[in-house]
């Protein structure tokens, strides 16, 4: 087992993307760990939940520097869980956790909740929720993040739910909210907003991207998938909220069609988009990370919409796994539509990963392109 005083330097990203700009714990888990130490202390076994974990930083550092047993950690990325499982065997703390899905599980009779906050309010919305309604009466909640990510509508998010906010001081560029207090209220997700001109109903979780909208990239590609080559099968990777997925299926009778996504709040949200628009049987959706649940060569239609940022840091390798991925789940002859920001020039790549690729439809924002499965 890896000694307390050495358990942080030795978490490491993977199987996420790792680059030397982008590290495993930061500020926000040092401080989070720093100021929840004496209340750790005094917890007893199950009574310790952690939320977005990034790597492992808060699960593990709560185990080994502060005595929690049996914490609960719920992570919506499907790497950070994999991240997670990876550092707790390197360092001997296998066993320690257990992870569950965002609900009332994760949060009954906590008394101490780490959090690393979401980019996005409503996913804060969510979590404060949760939280507020199955947590033990005296629950502290820490909510951590990056100075310049934090804004004052994070505070009125949280008073939504808990009756005492307050901030503490900012420590190498971090801050951390505290909530005691809960008040419980029925939950208000998954949110579900109608789009009359796609003839779709969208619903989504907290965290999942672009929530009940519908995203300009999304509807660039939609506009263009028309002359698509015909298909039995399709994947929709990346999935989001299964926009893609529900287009296709609704305007394909006989297309089955697999939804993939590692987000805990996209899957959701995609199955509850299925199901509003009457394509439950249809489309099938999966948590998984880079369709490493589909068969090699089983797939005629890939479409999909990545991701060009992994934290705050630009970085392609996100898309450029999300193209190998494609390659790899396509027949021969197979087709996979992508779109992109058209500054990203993603098109050598996908030549070079896919098949031979041509542009379908470009504006000075977005760029559609069709690549061939050799």
């Amino acid at each position: 087992m890896t000694a307390p005083a050495d358990l942080l330097s030795q978490l490491r990203r993977a199987p996420d993307v790792e680059a030397p700009e982008l590290v495993a714990v930061d500020a926000t888990d040092r401080l989070l760990l720093d100021e929840a130490a004496e209340l750790l202390r005094l917890c007893g076994p199950g009574e310790v939940a952690v939320v977005d974990d990034a790597y492992g930083a808060l699960t593990l550092g709560s185990v080994a520097l502060h005595g929690a047993r049996d914490v609960r950690v719920a992570q919506d990325l499907l790497v950070g869980e994999r991240a997670l499982a990876r550092n707790a065997e390197r360092t001997g703390l296998a066993g320690t956790y257990r992870s569950l899905p965002l609900g009332p599980d994760l949060a009954a009779g906590a008394k101490v909740v780490l959090v690393r906050a979401p980019k996005a309010l409503e996913a804060l919305r969510e979590i404060a929720e949760v939280l507020a309604a199955s947590s033990d009466s005296e629950v502290t909640v820490l909510v951590g993040a990056r100075v310049k990510h934090m804004t004052h509508a994070m505070n009125d998010v949280l008073r939504d739910s808990f009756t005492d906010v307050s901030a503490t001081l900012a420590r190498q560029k971090s801050r951390l909210l505290i909530a005691r207090g809960p008040e419980p209220s029925p939950s208000s997700f998954p949110r579900r907003q109608e789009h009359p001109d796609l003839g779709l109903v969208v619903c989504a979780h907290g965290a999942a991207f672009a929530g009940t909208k519908i995203d300009i990239g999304t509807r660039t590609l939609l506009g263009a998938l028309e002359p698509a080559a015909p298909a039995e099968t399709a994947l929709d990777l990346g999935c989001g909220t299964g926009v893609l997925a529900t287009a296709l299926a609704r305007g394909r009778p006989g297309l089955q069609v697999i939804a993939v996504d590692q987000s805990a709040a996209a899957v959701a949200s995609a199955r509850a988009t299925a199901e509003a628009n009457g394509l439950s049987e249809r489309i099938r959706v999966v948590r998984d990370d880079a369709a490493d649940s589909v068969p090699d060569g089983s797939v005629d239609l890939v479409v999909c919409n990545p991701p060009f940022h992994v934290g705050a840091a630009v970085a392609t390798t996100a898309a450029d796994r999300l193209f190998v991925a494609a390659g790899r789940v396509l027949r021969s002859g197979g087709e996979l539509w992508t779109v992109y920001n058209s500054a990203l020039r993603y098109k050598p790549t996908l030549s070079r990963l896919v098949g031979p690729t041509r542009v379908v439809a470009r504006n000075p924002k977005f760029t559609v392109t069709v690549s061939t499965r050799r």
